[in-house]
């Protein structure tokens, strides 16, 4: 049964879902074709994806298109994915901003083509004032690079005489971290049968829950997602309390409200 938002309090729902897309390519050789109808394949299940969270009203929604390690791929893969990214940001974005999808790309976009990073600037520019859905777009991502990146403003401040080293505290790199400015991440998705999250939000996933799944991307649709968010409200989050601590404290806010 496909969750239905009135079944369950918008308390209880995720913030921020974040998804590593993985098995486009197992599903297309599972067809005998090119791994890149996979991938063209998986922007089917984006469309569902945003869809779905703009229903439940997620805040974020952050997909994992392409990592730092990807450029390790055959050539024309890569090429493949370059073109569609692309092609969608020229396709998709007029229907996002349609939808007040606000939509940002994370990521270190300086090693790709000039071309690309001009779609990337014009979609960017026209979604920035949506007020619906947050889509962030992990694009030569990785969450090493993420905390690097924020510990190199840190530096340069110190280096400025702006901050002290005392200064660096854990709110202080969050700020620094892409997304700082959206909710945490509460729910972490990979799809495809693996069980590692693969450089993917390293930083954000630190109290986020895990949900790995057998269905490759392309089949992953409102129900399989239906499924993930299901599991994530029937899970207890703790963030280092006792169960029991958690539920003294909902009662108390129970008593109060």
């Amino acid at each position: 049964m496909v969750l239905e938002a009135e079944v369950i309090s918008q308390q209880s729902l995720p913030k921020h879902v974040a998804i590593i897309m993985d098995g486009n390519g197992r599903w297309a050789q599972a067809r005998r074709r090119p791994r890149a109808f996979g991938h063209k394949k998986g922007v089917d299940s984006v469309r569902s994806a945003v869809q779905f969270c703009s229903k439940l009203g997620i805040e974020s929604l952050t997909l994992f298109a392409f990592s730092s390690e990807n450029w390790r791929r055959p050539e024309d893969e890569v090429s493949t994915l370059m073109e569609l990214f692309i092609y969608v940001l020229s396709k998709e974005v007029k229907k996002l901003h349609k939808n007040n999808v606000k939509l940002t790309i994370i990521g270190d976009l300086s090693r790709f083509p000039d071309s690309l990073q001009k779609r990337v600037h014009e979609a960017q520019t026209l979604t920035q004032d949506n007020t619906g859905l947050n889509l962030n777009i992990a694009a030569n991502y990785g969450g090493r690079w993420d905390i690097t990146q924020a510990a190199q403003h840190l530096a340069k401040q110190v280096a400025a005489g702006e901050l002290q080293p005392s200064d660096i505290t854990e709110d202080a790199l969050t700020e620094q971290m892409t997304m700082a400015d959206q909710a945490n991440l509460d729910l972490l998705i990979r799809t495809g049968g693996d069980f590692r999250i693969s450089n993917f939000l390293l930083w954000q996933a630190a109290y986020a829950e895990l949900y790995f799944t057998d269905t490759l991307w392309p089949d992953f649709d409102e129900q399989a997602f239906s499924e993930a968010i299901a599991c994530y409200v029937s899970r207890e989050r703790r963030f280092g309390c006792t169960g029991e601590q958690i539920k003294q404290l909902l009662a108390e806010k129970d008593a109060t409200s």
